[in-house]
């Protein structure tokens, strides 16, 4: 395909000179804008300015500049099709642009939100995917590391290049609309609140340790707390893993969370039976930590726990009996919280924002019992890989009766996760199911809970070596389900 018009609008500016030398030297005309044309201009090339050429002056202060039917009908138009070609368009066969620093920007300290909003590119990503979705006419660059290998096929550009060209665009353009929802997520996390009336950060006693200060933003008011001491940013992770996993059971369930982890919990016909199970899955690991509650905390609930040590306890709303018989523990922060609602979870990472839709355990329509061994206890493995999906991987969680008897997080391998899980049991692990967050990439792990007595297992699925250890659960006389969906929790 010969090349006959091309648009140079770029701001990363390395190797356009040579490129746009190129293409004059193939007789190719260069529509351009603003600083682009000037830089080409500059260098002695011989440019278009993309308003002369469209007849549509550029507005708003340059706001808009290519959006106009004869730059997009030139990317646009097919060739082949002759009522396209009766229109007379003139074609663009070539667009080589870069997008606005929109990354660049945010990452500056003390940047303004309107400074980041004036650096969202609108033409450069109209142009490049209009260009993609035309490519069997029109070639999309959205890189300077694409110039050199255009260069060599610019007399005759192959297929392959052509459609590296296109899945490149789709990235960049969707990492790029991701920095900019992530960026105004995290704005908007700190926004001012319904009314108009800005929402004050909260001081937090402290971040992850004494010597870093801490506070927490949030355009909504999450939580309330009824009573206790300030909160630190640990605190408030804790109890984020507290209200995710109590609020992932229907019946009244709870949770005992240190360092994000449970290190115990249950679901039962009544909160406090849940409470003492939960408790009682790990009473060592629960001294000084949260405690999650998907039901009223009531006084029953309250003597549970009166005569020991906790952080925090987070629960939808608080009996009047619950909280005389918990006034008298001062430092106690009691916390009013509604269950998790939001879509998005945001994270900061690398000095930018990571955006993700929040993780939701699916239901038993994707379950496949692999084994010749069929499984007694599905409520049981339901709720161990309920468990195990709030566990920070790698994890394997032990779990009878609905109840957690050992947790393995965190851990570097599986079969660590494993033996963790089977030494941290208070119970006897024979008779007990295990989950698992990911597969298991050899026996190795399922042999060492099979040793220990379990005697079902649930896991994504997935691995090269799924037979390998189907055939290893079918010696040992295990059952195993697969879900076909794993659960990392970084």
């Amino acid at each position: 395909m010969a090349i006959e018009r091309a648009i140079l609008s770029v701001s990363d500016k390395r190797g356009i000179v040579e490129l746009a030398k190129a293409l004059r030297e193939r007789g190719v005309e260069i529509l351009s804008t603003g600083g682009t044309a000037k830089h080409l201009a500059d260098a002695g090339i011989e440019v278009t300015p993309i308003s002369q050429w469209s007849g549509a002056p550029e507005i708003l202060g340059g706001r808009v500049k290519t959006l106009t039917p004869k730059v997009f009908g030139g990317i646009l138009f097919d060739r082949d099709n002759l009522s396209h070609v009766a229109e007379g368009l003139l074609p663009i066969d070539l667009v080589v642009v870069n997008l606005y620093p929109f990354e660049a920007t945010i990452a500056k300290e003390d940047v303004t939100v309107d400074e980041a909003i004036e650096q969202i590119d609108i033409g450069g990503p109209s142009m490049l995917r209009a260009a993609a979705k035309n490519h069997r006419h029109v070639l999309p660059l959205c890189d300077p590391s694409m110039y050199d290998e255009f260069l060599r096929q610019i007399d005759g550009v192959s297929d392959d290049f052509r459609r590296r060209c296109v899945a490149a665009v789709f990235e960049k353009t969707s990492a790029y609309d991701a920095a900019i929802a992530g960026f105004l997520a995290s704005v908007a996390a700190a926004a001012p609140a319904a009314g108009g009336r800005e929402r004050p950060p909260l001081h937090l006693r402290y971040g992850e340790n004494p010597h870093q200060s801490a506070e927490f933003r949030s355009a909504a008011k999450p939580f309330e707390q009824l009573q206790g001491k300030e909160l630190s940013y640990n605190n408030i992770l804790d109890l984020d893993s507290a209200i995710r996993l109590a609020h992932a059971f229907r019946e009244p369930a709870a949770a005992v969370i240190k360092h994000t982890n449970p290190c115990g919990a249950a679901r039962r016909g009544s909160l406090a039976e849940a409470l003492r199970a939960a408790i009682e899955s790990d009473p060592l690991s629960a001294f000084g930590g949260i405690i999650g509650a998907n039901r009223e905390f009531d006084e029953a609930s309250a003597r549970i726990v009166e005569s020991m040590f906790l952080e925090v306890i987070v629960a939808p709303s608080f009996s009047p009996g619950a909280r005389e018989v918990l006034a008298k523990k001062k430092n106690l922060r009691l916390l009013v919280a509604p269950p998790p609602s939001n879509e998005q979870e945001l994270r900061s990472a690398a000095g930018g924002m990571l955006v993700q839709d929040a993780d939701r355990v699916s239901g038993r329509d994707t379950w496949r019992v692999v084994t010749e061994t069929q499984p007694d206890d599905l409520d049981g493995l339901e709720f161990a890989w309920i468990v195990c999906a709030h566990v920070k991987s790698n994890a394997i969680v032990l779990c009878r009766d609905s109840q957690t008897i050992g947790v393995g997080a965190g851990q570097m391998s599986r079969v660590d996760a494993a033996k963790v899980a089977i030494m941290k049991s208070i119970f006897p692990a024979a008779g007990s199911v295990a989950a698992s967050d990911a597969f298991f990439p050899f026996r190795d792990g399922l042999d060492i809970l099979a040793d220990a007595g379990v005697r079902a297992v649930i896991q994504p699925g997935g691995s090269v070596r799924d037979e390998e250890v189907i055939a290893a659960a079918n010696e040992r006389g295990l059952a195993m389900v697969f879900t076909g969906e794993r659960h990392f929790r970084h």
